[in-house]
């Protein structure tokens, strides 16, 4: 009789698995391979991994997350984008940064080619190595005033969401700083620890663990609200220093080329409408990592990246780091 009973439990189980499986418009019959195009250990690399685990359950199919980083996270991409388009290979990153890799003349993209698939926000923090002299925003900028070109700040490369930032926070104060790039947010983060440089911007995602251990001081965060952090406490926001900054809303996701067979396009929509949007794995990252739980896809989504992308635009632009301007491949100034 037991033996019926545990024979009659396997059989359901291999029923169940499949069914949920067959509920989707598209059935992946081999792993699908999702290109992070920044360093291991990033943000980018922590969301997405946790994103394709939630994937896995859904499809029933291995999710492989591959780092390819380079070039500002263009190289990655642009490899997702030219491989074939069946579904099988996505990439993954900030939706400013893919907006304007045609501004910076890396890749010839725009999120028209794209179907985009929103997770977190994130938002990024200014910290300096506890050794550092500055103990607020306000002495920092005061530094950069008195040594232009000196104070050295480490992000995840050119156009990454914490070189923005950086860029942001010096136009508002009027000030310059010593920018070094690496490629993707955690060896900027070791950078900032192991005092190679003064100060970094990267998401408080990638320096969260830093901060509650006491190897980096948080100044302010890139918001125009305080930052509650796990284990650490309230960050302020950065314009409690600076009031004419305007941080925009820095969003992370999953990137799909369009062409891809619409049965994918179905699935994975439904896939964020019925898990994404309920995940409590992604909840609980957001929440003990510093950032913001926003699932979006489709025209809801372009529509909530539009403005950071256009903000990031410009500030390139303005910064003297873009290869054309904006407005001619249709970003129009915030």
């Amino acid at each position: 009789m037991l033996i019926r009973t545990l024979l009659a439990a396997a059989v359901a189980v291999g029923l169940t698995a499949p069914a949920q499986a067959q509920n989707y418009p598209w059935k992946p019959d081999r792993p699908i391979t999702i290109i992070v195009p920044w360093a291991p250990g990033g943000a980018t690399d922590q969301v997405t991994r946790i994103t394709a685990s939630e994937m896995e359950e859904a499809l029933g199919q291995k999710v492989v997350v591959v780092n390819q980083p380079g070039a500002s996270g263009s190289i990655g991409t642009k490899n997702a984008f030219e491989a074939a388009k069946d579904g099988y290979t996505l990439t993954a990153g900030a939706v400013q940064d893919l907006g304007v890799y045609k501004v910076l003349g890396m890749f010839d993209t725009d999120l028209s080619q794209w179907n985009v698939y929103l997770t977190v926000a994130n938002v990024p923090v200014i910290s300096v190595n506890p050794n550092a002299l500055y103990k607020t925003l306000a002495e920092l900028v005061s530094a950069m005033k008195a040594k232009p070109n000196s104070v050295t700040i480490s992000t995840g490369g050119a156009a990454s969401a914490s070189h923005n930032a950086a860029e942001a926070i010096t136009k508002a104060a009027g000030a310059t700083y010593k920018h070094v790039a690496y490629d993707g947010g955690n060896p900027a983060v070791v950078a900032a620890v192991a005092g190679e440089v003064e100060a970094t911007t990267q998401l408080a995602t990638e320096q969260a663990e830093m901060i509650r251990g006491k190897r980096l001081r948080p100044l302010a965060a890139f918001s125009d609200k305080p930052l509650e952090l796990t284990g650490y406490g309230t960050i302020p926001p950065v314009t409690e220093t600076l009031s004419n900054l305007r941080p925009p809303t820095s969003y992370f996701g999953i990137f799909v080329p369009k062409g891809v067979p619409q049965p994918v396009v179905e699935t994975l929509d439904q896939i964020w409408r019925e898990k994404i949007a309920n995940s409590e794995k992604l909840k609980t990252y957001a929440r003990e990592r510093g950032a913001l739980f926003a699932p979006a896809f489709g025209a809801a989504a372009v529509e909530q990246s539009m403005p950071v992308v256009r903000a990031n635009a410009w500030l390139l632009f303005d910064a003297g780091k873009a290869k054309v301007s904006p407005d001619t491949v249709g970003i129009q100034r915030p």
